[in-house]
């Protein structure tokens, strides 16, 4: 049964998006898209109650957009204010829309339970609220309102850990969430997708028709603390399930020369204080992004509610670390991840720069042109473009458990000029037949995975090891393939994001100054990645890369501190990160 289930997700997931039609159209890309994360609607939030109470009776600070700071969720007066924002200020600036989960309240009030009823309707609020602004067929009075509404770009939706009932827990699908979901979510899911939706909770939208496709991964079935699964090793588990689809996705998307934009719920931590996902399902999924390097733009996470990346390191995939993980604080988790930022092998002086000119003649640079330790560097971290590695980006949340936040992204629409582009039509014209769908994905599947050369490596690793893995490991790109949009500025490239944050502790206060006026919100910017602290050129995997290390460093503005008997000056990138990790926030001296 798991395997008839697994080759209608691959049929239906893989094979059925090229059958889409795009409209015509003449609008062009914006190179631009939004990731809003962790809303946690709370139509019991009430303004002047008790922060202890859940914002929800009592006498108290809560404000009339949130309690900043504190566990409460957010009022439909934030809600509704983000997206009148963006509504006014992003609407035709973006070409999709990556909204990363938990879309209801917490259930932190004992005298006022969640129900499943509750969190469904809030669900649908949000979704409804993404249907007002992009609904291409809003200003047409004879729309029927029973029709699937037809949206100017498309909404990626995914399941986090408090949009199910108990929080955490999600069963093997199909289930009534899955079930429930497909419906509110049916102007987001293609047509095509649905039925893959409502038997693991995933899918695949192609964003750019032909050329580019996010994918949603349901984190569920990773999720550390989900009791209802376990793991992703056993064919039984849908977590194996789930990374078997979506290995077949990233293989067809390589086979189409598409790229992808994977994104979830709840993040790939992996630090020595915390640990989200079943380590199981954190080699597959290292593994794949490694294997899968030159298809894979990014992931965007969100969940932990702080502002962060995550860096994975392929050469880690062979350690299986079991046992618990503590989870300290969110400083410490982060305190932990600059301790791994600082094990990253070290560059000689100016190799970067060097690079950065030397770029199309690698050859050369292999051949002897710079010094052997510079070739020592580049191999430790998987050549010019650092592909040993892949990066996780954790965007902060809109709850303000710090202050309100979203994120807008820029990536590369270089070629892209006359591509087609989103909507898709509706009417989907079937021009294959259910046999000849079966017949192409085992066509698909019975190819080789791997090279010859990729094969021997297999058989030295049984003779070390003994044991054949219980998966197809996939095949990575071919050795004289370029790098790929995450390691080297091309198409789909991401360039950089703005970050943008609404201090709702001035806007309560300019509130309380004149009560009679009109309550509004508005986002401002809290930073962008090329600023003077980031300085960053792109979102490529290097540029992280050389992110963490200046961030590792104990001092940035001395090389031989010791010599001069002075205690080193703060880190300033460092402290920036810290700051804008709880967006502003909290005191950094507290912190640091």
């Amino acid at each position: 049964m798991q395997l008839l289930l697994l080759g209608f997700f691959a049929i239906t997931g893989a094979i059925a998006g090229p059958l889409q039609q795009p409209l015509a159209d003449t609008r062009a890309l914006n190179g631009r898209f939004l990731h809003i994360t962790d809303f946690h609607p709370d139509r019991l939030y009430k303004p002047g109650t008790s922060v202890d109470r859940s914002c929800h009776r009592g006498k108290g600070a809560s404000g009339y957009f949130g309690a900043e700071g504190t566990d409460c969720d957010a009022p439909l007066a934030l809600i509704d204010e983000t997206f009148r924002w963006i509504e006014e200020n992003l609407k035709d600036e973006i070409d999709f829309v990556i909204w990363t989960g938990d879309s209801a309240r917490h259930d932190n009030d004992e005298k006022l339970p969640r129900s499943a009823d509750e969190i469904l309707d809030l669900n649908t609020y949000l979704s409804q609220k993404w249907v007002e602004i992009f609904n291409v067929n809003r200003a047409s009075s004879g729309s029927s309102s029973s029709s699937v509404p037809r949206l100017s770009v498309p909404v990626i939706p995914t399941f986090g850990n408090n949009d199910i009932m108990p929080h955490n827990i999600f069963d093997e699908g199909p289930n009534k969430w899955t079930k429930r979901f497909a419906e509110i979510w049916n102007a987001f899911i293609p047509e095509d997708q649905r039925h893959t939706f409502v038997l693991g909770g995933w899918f695949t939208t192609e964003v750019v028709p032909g050329r580019l496709a996010v994918i949603s991964l349901n984190t569920m079935y990773f999720f550390d603390s989900n009791s209802a699964v376990d793991g992703c090793e056993a064919k039984s588990e849908p977590g194996y399930e789930h990374m078997e689809w979506l290995r077949i996705q990233l293989k067809i998307l390589r086979s189409r020369n598409m790229k992808a934009i994977l994104m979830g719920h709840v993040p790939p931590a992996h630090s020595r204080e915390k640990q989200n996902w079943d380590e199981t399902c954190w080699q597959k999924y290292t593994l794949w992004m490694h294997q899968y390097r030159d298809v894979v733009v990014g992931t965007f996470y969100g969940h932990m509610n702080i502002d962060h990346f995550i860096m994975q390191d392929s050469k880690k995939v062979k350690i299986a670390a079991q046992g618990e993980v503590s989870t300290n604080s969110k400083s410490d988790y982060l305190e932990s991840l600059r301790a791994q930022w600082s094990s990253l092998p070290s560059p000689p002086s100016g190799v970067f720069d060097e690079l950065d000119v030397e770029e199309d003649d690698v050859d050369a640079f292999k051949k002897g042109k710079q010094e052997k330790k510079k070739r020592k560097f580049l191999k430790k971290i998987g050549g010019p473009w650092a592909e040993r590695y892949s990066v996780s980006l954790v965007s902060p949340s809109l709850v303000p458990n710090y202050f309100p936040s979203l994120r807008v992204i820029d990536y590369n629409v270089s070629g892209s000029e006359g591509a087609a582009i989103w909507p898709v039509s509706s009417d989907i014209e079937d021009s294959l037949s259910e046999l000849d769908y079966y017949n192409q994905i085992d066509s698909f599947e019975s190819s080789d995975d791997s090279t010859p050369e990729t094969q021997k490596k297999k058989k030295k690793k049984k003779g070390k090891k003994g044991k054949k893995p219980n998966f197809k490991v996939p095949e990575g790109p071919s050795p004289t393939a370029p790098p790929g949009p995450a390691y080297s500025n091309q198409p789909f490239t991401l360039l950089g994001y703005t970050q943008y944050y609404a201090n709702i502790t001035r806007i309560q206060e300019e509130l309380d100054a004149a009560p009679s006026a009109d309550p509004r919100l508005d986002f401002e910017i809290e930073y962008t990645t090329n600023d003077d602290v980031y300085q960053m050129e792109d979102l490529t995997v290097r540029s992280f890369f050389q992110l963490a290390g200046r961030m590792a460093d104990a001092d940035t503005s001395s090389s031989d501190w010791s010599a001069q008997k002075k205690k080193p000056k703060a880190n300033k990138v460092w402290r920036a990160f810290l700051r804008r990790a709880f967006v502003g926030y909290e005191d950094i001296d507290d912190l640091d």
